[in-house]
């Protein structure tokens, strides 16, 4: 896939568990797993600002496009 997720780096910057983001944001450990994976096929912009708003970035810190080649 072409879009790149890195929630595993902000966590890692601001040195958060993903249990403690996923609590803050409110969705189950297995989510934040598949959306840290790149398995996630969607994800609700309500999610990705409370994602934003508990690692205190924005949402291209977050998300990023890479062309397959």
């Amino acid at each position: 896939m072409a879009i790149i997720v890195n929630v595993d780096v902000m966590l890692a910057k601001r040195k958060m568990q993903s249990k403690e983001l996923a609590e803050k944001v409110g969705i189950t450990l297995a989510n934040l797993s598949i959306l840290k994976t790149g398995k996630a096929k969607a994800i609700r912009f309500s999610t990705l600002e409370a994602i934003c708003e508990a690692l205190d970035c924005q949402p291209g810190d977050i998300l990023e496009y890479m062309p397959i080649e």
